[in-house]
């Protein structure tokens, strides 16, 4: 990472397996870098203060909250939003699983509600039903898609 006149930073992003070099002002969130800059828009700008997780991404396969995190802070790290998943034009096991639990209501949520649960399952945290809501409690869901949300991620545990 470089800065540039006027708090501008040049920045090396890998999204979803692409390299990106991109100049932009030190203060844009990674949300908006993705959404703004490269039109990246499944990651969704909910709370835009870190309460609701629709704008959850992995960021070198760790969840993170991409509305508080700045792009700076992305500087050759490898990010992998919705749009990433999956692989040879399927959808991931996890999309798969919540079409079939209909774990998406309006499906605002949905994309950061699939990246959280994407990693959980990476990081082993699926031991149980109280585990996964536990581990899933910073994806809120308006239209209360919860119990199906866990039964998705559940399967997809069991399967692996």
């Amino acid at each position: 990472m470089a800065s540039t006149a006027d708090d501008r930073v040049s920045v090396s992003l890998t999204v979803n397996g692409t390299d990106h070099e991109l100049d932009l002002d030190a203060r844009v969130t990674l949300l908006d870098a993705l959404r703004d800059e490269l039109g990246l828009t499944g990651t969704k700008k909910g709370c835009d203060q870190g309460a609701c997780g629709a704008c959850t991404v992995a960021v070198d396969g760790a969840r993170r909250l991409s509305c508080l995190t700045l792009a700076a802070q992305c500087d050759d790290r490898e990010i992998t939003t919705v749009e990433g998943l999956g692989a040879d034009g399927e959808p991931h096991p996890v999309q798969q699983a919540f079409v079939r639990h209909d774990a998406f209501q309006c499906g605002y949520c949905t994309p950061g509600q699939i990246m959280s649960a994407v990693c959980l399952l990476d990081e082993g945290r699926t031991g149980s039903d109280e585990e996964v809501r536990e581990q899933m409690s910073g994806n809120l869901c308006r239209c209360g898609a919860y119990s199906n949300i866990v039964a998705a991620i559940r399967e997809v545990a069991e399967n692996a």
